[in-house]
């Protein structure tokens, strides 16, 4: 079982930053795709960016493309989203979530462990 704990959401001002991280209990973490989803008020669950599990590869939603980037280190089992240039839009809960066949996707359903999430607010 593994457990997924984020941190480092709040409310700052558009065209700030802000970096989240995601701490994973579990000694399977290394193994593990991970990824980052978002859910505003009223909207369906999307992806944000994902990451395999060697770190090798990223991938990134067109919307967050250029601005945000998901990065890991496996030896503190925990996974990381620098979110730069922040717009309104971007205001949301904000998930992690592991994949245990260990490559990317952005599919919410491919993925078996979720954290709680994290809100971030940004102002215009």
């Amino acid at each position: 079982q593994v457990q997924l704990v984020e941190s480092g959401g709040g409310l700052v001002q558009a065209g700030g930053s802000l970096r989240l991280s995601c701490a994973a209990s579990g000694r399977t973490f290394s193994t593990y795709a991970m990824g980052w989803f978002r859910q505003a008020p009223g909207k369906e669950r999307e992806f944000v960016a994902a990451i395999t599990w060697s770190g090798g590869s990223t991938y990134y939603a067109d919307s967050v493309k250029g601005r945000f980037t998901i990065s890991r280190d496996n030896a503190k089992n925990t996974v990381y989203l620098q979110m730069n240039s922040l717009k309104p839009e971007d205001t949301a809960v904000y998930y992690c979530a592991g994949a245990t066949h260990g490559s990317w996707s952005k599919n919410r359903y491919e993925y078996d462990y979720w954290g709680q999430g994290t809100q971030v607010t940004v102002s215009s």
